[in-house]
């Protein structure tokens, strides 16, 4: 499910949110066109990881771990600061930011404590 998440999901609503969001640099400037090119490349990173979690590689787990912290602290980012154009409402922020809090957190303690990952990976 996970790598799932990090190869297609990721990647769809970051293509959107890019979308959605092109005709903002022209106002935004330099802030937007910056953090939209680090989501790019942190969604790159998430594909990396997802693929090396089905491949099996060595250090796919701690790359995913990774990437799953970047990720968080890149939503927590764009949420928090006024440089990315948004659709929240007033009052929302919270809300979102400890929703996705939860989402990484429960991804990396399942990385973390999964006895099917410590099968899968044993040199985790």
């Amino acid at each position: 499910m996970l790598c799932l998440l990090l190869m297609i999901w990721q990647p769809v609503v970051v293509g959107l949110t890019a979308s959605r969001v092109l005709d903002s640099i022209a106002i935004g400037g330099l802030s937007v066109a910056l953090i939209l090119l680090l989501r790019l490349l942190v969604t790159g990173l998430g594909i990396a990881a997802g693929l090396a979690l089905i491949n099996r590689r060595d250090g796919a787990v701690n790359l995913a771990r990774a990437v799953l912290v970047v990720s968080a602290a890149t939503e927590v980012f764009v949420y928090v600061t006024p440089y990315f154009p948004s659709s929240r409402g007033p009052g929302e922020t919270p809300i979102f930011v400890a929703v996705s809090l939860i989402y990484y957190t429960v991804w990396i303690a399942y990385l973390s404590r999964s006895r099917r990952v410590q099968r899968t990976f044993p040199n985790r």
